[in-house]
């Protein structure tokens, strides 16, 4: 059975950069409203599992992106393993996730009725 299939992955609301240290170690959240780079990061945090779990689970998702030659890493975020990947690669991160039966959850934005 495909472990990632069970998977939902959100995408985490700011952008980041690679921090200080080697590449694809550690991440900084970039000031609201500045100018988009070309080193801008989206993070994907994982919603359906956690714990050692969520580990196993990231570094399977790492690999199916790396397989199709997208730069991306695994990093702790607020306690949990995010996947960090290029903004410009979004789209083809999400697609290559959605092959694989992972769910995407969007953001709700309710208006008032």
């Amino acid at each position: 059975m495909n472990t990632l299939q069970h998977s939902v992955v959100h995408r985490l609301p700011q952008s980041y950069r690679w921090g200080a240290g080697p590449m694809g170690t550690c991440v900084e959240p970039l000031i609201l409203n500045s100018h988009k780079a070309d080193d801008d990061l989206i993070g994907l945090t994982l919603l359906s599992q956690s714990g050692k779990q969520a580990w196993e689970i990231m570094q399977m998702i790492k690999d199916a992106l790396t397989e199709i030659q997208l730069n991306c890493a695994v990093v702790e975020w607020a306690g949990e393993p995010c996947l960090f990947v290029a903004r410009h690669d979004e789209c083809a991160a999400t697609c290559r996730l959605k092959n694989f039966g992972v769910g995407i959850a969007e953001t709700f934005r309710g208006g008032s009725s």
